[in-house]
């Protein structure tokens, strides 16, 4: 379906206003800056042309459903300004099935809400990209897996999944790394994850000792990276605890509600009793929270979620690759990979957008599970 696209130029002190009715529904637009932009144009393509920008400084788009008396804007993407006439690319009408565009923009990785000591906040550009828009189910996992172990692919584990439409879980890094490779096989794309550094030898076999090399430029699938899961993970939302704001509940997320322990947490109490039918593990099917300002789901909460790096302690001292660069990919080498995203089985402290935990990436408990993302 090609959308219709209505511009709507609003002279105001520091926004301007586009509408576009797109094939997911309408969607309203302005830029919040320093100064006031004008929008020229809105591309078929999903892009704005807009000027009058002040050079050196940041603007943030903001999208709300409607246009009334009230409406509420929400942060969508921040960008930082290099020349007075840019084109950002802020919807994607045809994304690969099954994902979203998170668009390209500067976002604030970290936070000290919390008093996190390994996420002190740092400004990080990450460019676009399209990410799963569901966790990796137990039945998508079984597709891959079939056709992946038909062409010699050999897996540590088998993976599971509480039923089809649930997250697959017990699945450890490597796994999560040769099922994307598998997927980007069947789907005639380049895979990302080489067991050579020339980038020859595709990664479809082995786990523990082995060294995973990654092809940044290829477009196939492949594990976020710790800055593009988090900043999908935060919606466009900025200095917010959680996807959707400060407070959590389980009706909000898959999580164990605890009162006692965090002023954020409104529980209820205990597992989230819509999940717990007396056959563990209480994970969640798809679909049923609300989707996060990127139109994700389970961002917060059901199963941990593999990133690509390694982890540090301190990730966001002088000299990290997380500073001074776009698009960084971690520490060189460790012995932990980080997980994020918080689970079904632990407290809301988990479920934070800047919480970071680590693990051997041998590591395959029920409560660990994956997504996919993809270069344009």
């Amino acid at each position: 379906m090609k959308a219709k696209l209505h511009c709507l130029l609003i002279a105001l002190t520091t926004f301007a206003c586009i509408h576009s009715a797109a094939a997911q529904g309408e969607a309203f637009f302005r830029i919040s800056g320093p100064a006031a932009t004008a929008i020229t144009a809105f591309n078929p393509d999903g892009t704005i042309v807009w000027s009058n920008a002040s050079v050196g400084t940041s603007y943030i788009v903001q999208i709300a459903a409607s246009l009334s008396v009230g409406t509420k804007w929400v942060d969508y993407v921040q960008l930082s300004v290099t020349n007075s006439v840019n084109t950002n690319l802020v919807v994607a009408f045809n994304p690969p099935a099954g994902m979203a565009l998170v668009p390209a923009g500067v976002f604030t990785m970290g936070d000290t809400l919390d008093g996190e000591s390994d996420a002190f906040p740092t400004n990080v550009y990450v460019s676009g990209f399209y990410i799963d828009v569901n966790l990796v189910s137990s039945n998508q996992w079984a597709g891959i897996y079939t056709y992946a172990t038909s062409v010699g692919y050999g897996f540590e584990h088998g993976g599971g999944g509480k039923a089809a439409n649930h997250p697959v879980q017990t699945v450890d890094w490597f796994d999560a790394v040769k099922w994307s490779n598998a997927r980007s096989q069947r789907l005639g794309l380049t895979p990302v994850y080489y067991s050579n550094p020339e980038f020859t030898q595709v990664f479809t076999n082995g786990d523990v000792g082995k060294t995973v090399y990654a092809n940044w430029s290829a477009n196939g699938y492949r594990l976020p990276t710790e800055a593009e899961w988090e900043k999908a993970a935060r919606g466009g939302l900025i200095g917010q605890r959680f996807p959707w704001g400060n407070v959590i509940t389980e009706a909000l997320a898959n999580y164990y509600g605890d009162t006692n322990v965090y002023s954020y947490d409104l529980g209820p109490n205990g597992y989230n009793t819509a999940f717990t039918n007396g056959v563990a593990p209480y994970t969640s099917p798809q679909g049923s929270f609300g989707p996060n300002g990127y139109g994700l789901y389970d961002m917060a909460g059901n199963v941990l979620e593999w990133c690509w790096d390694w982890y540090a302690e301190s990730p966001y001292p002088a000299g990290s690759p997380y500073l001074g660069g776009a698009d960084p990919h971690g520490p060189a080498t460790g012995s932990e990979n980080v997980l994020r995203g918080g689970l079904w089985s632990y407290y809301a402290d988990y479920a934070r957008c800047a919480n970071r935990i680590s693990v051997s990436p041998n590591y395959a408990g029920d409560d660990v599970g994956f997504r996919c993302v993809r270069w344009f």
